[in-house]
């Protein structure tokens, strides 16, 4: 058996245009990734002038201050920028922890196993 489709002369009628969805509301988008990039370029920020800053700009103003006798400047360039940039790094996973939970995506479970 074949279907007939219907006549559109014969009172049929057409179908109505399709209406076109509206577009989602995306704000709370672009507000979460502003607020995203905001927070990354702080964080890099503080890194840089850690690493480049301390480390190589400043190094030899800040020789003349020892820490357990170990100039400063020294310090700054062979560990103080991986432990900054380590505990950046925490710093960026809370924060963003903070802010997945404010617009609602997080990615993470809650204890007990239920989100």
């Amino acid at each position: 058996m074949t279907e007939v489709a219907p006549d559109k002369k014969a009172g049929g009628g057409e179908p109505p245009p399709p209406t076109s969805p509206a577009p989602p509301d995306n704000g709370w988008r672009r507000e979460y990734w502003r607020r995203n990039l905001r927070l990354m370029v702080i964080l890099l920020s503080i890194w840089f002038v850690v690493s480049f800053g301390f480390g190589i700009l400043l190094v030899e103003p800040l020789n003349n201050i020892e820490i357990a006798g170990f100039p400063l400047g020294f310090w700054f360039a062979q560990q103080g920028s991986i432990y900054t940039f380590v505990i950046l790094i925490l710093v960026y996973a809370k924060l963003m922890d903070r802010l997945d939970d404010q617009y609602g995506v997080r990615e993470r479970e809650r204890e007990g196993g239920g989100q």
